[in-house]
This record gives structure tokens, C-alpha cells and sequence, in this order.
């Protein structure tokens, strides 16, 4: 049943974004302004070019801390190139396995072009998942 329900439906479109050049104080900012735990990071072009989360930031915030540095540290000293993405169309359980696959909270979601379209959590799997409104199990 769930192999049909695409994460079309449920991925966030309207995404919270940054650059690698803004200072990660600004980011900070934004996460907690916002509730969200991490964004994707866009060069000028709109391209996807890393992620930044609540982790890359405390990580850059100690070592801004320890070099007496912290207003000069930015996005992209500190986000993470390395981008695992998923396409749009894929099902809610291929983008459930693969975010157990990789250990990931979020991927950005991307058409057939590469273009950043949204983002898919796991919170946004598992109402997927509730939609359904299946009767509880006893336990």
C-alpha cells in the first residue's frame, strides 16, 4: 500500500535556504526562528551545493569559539558538500529506506534536471504513513 503513496505529496516546497558566504550566526538564527533542524545551501545560481544543520553550526560555533573567531565563520567553511539527494516520484518507502541507508533526517528532493524542488524529512514520512489513519495495534 505504501509502495504507491509518492513523497511528491508530502515533501516541503517551501524551503528555508542560505548561501556558503553568510555567517553561520545568521543561520543559527534562522534555524531556531524557524523550528527546523537543518536547509540547504544554494550558490547564486540556485544550485545545490551542501546542507548545513544545527550540527554544522555548534561545530563551527566551538571552533569559532576556540580560534576567538566567531564572526568570521561562514556556511561554507562548515556545511557539508557531500549531498545525498532523492528524485521526485519516488514512493514514500524507497525514500524511507533510503533515509535509514544513509542516516539521514532530511534529503532534498530534486527533479530530473538536478534542480532543488523541496526537502523531505522523516517527520513528513511518517505522516505519509499516518494519512492512512490504519487502526492502532494493541499491544
Amino acid at each position: 500500500m505504501f509502495r504507491s503513496i509518492l513523497l511528491d505529496d508530502f515533501m516541503a516546497r517551501e524551503l528555508i535556504t542560505t548561501r556558503p558566504d553568510v555567517n553561520v550566526m545568521t543561520v543559527v538564527h534562522l534555524l531556531v526562528e524557524h523550528g527546523c533542524s537543518g536547509m540547504p545551501v544554494l550558490d547564486e545560481q540556485g544550485a545545490l551545493v551542501g546542507m548545513i544543520s544545527e550540527h554544522d553550526c555548534l561545530r563551527g560555533i566551538l571552533s569559532g569559539t576556540y580560534q576567538g573567531d566567531l564572526g568570521e565563520i561562514s556556511v561554507g567553511d562548515v556545511m557539508q558538500t557531500q549531498v545525498d539527494r532523492i528524485e521526485i516520484g519516488v514512493s514514500v518507502v524507497d525514500a524511507a529506506t533510503r533515509m535509514i541507508e544513509l542516516g539521514r533526517r532530511r534529503l532534498p528532493v530534486v527533479d530530473r534536471d538536478g534542480t532543488l524542488i523541496g526537502q523531505i524529512s522523516r517527520r513528513d514520512l511518517l505522516r505519509a504513513v499516518a494519512a492512512y489513519d490504519l487502526p492502532p495495534v494493541k499491544v
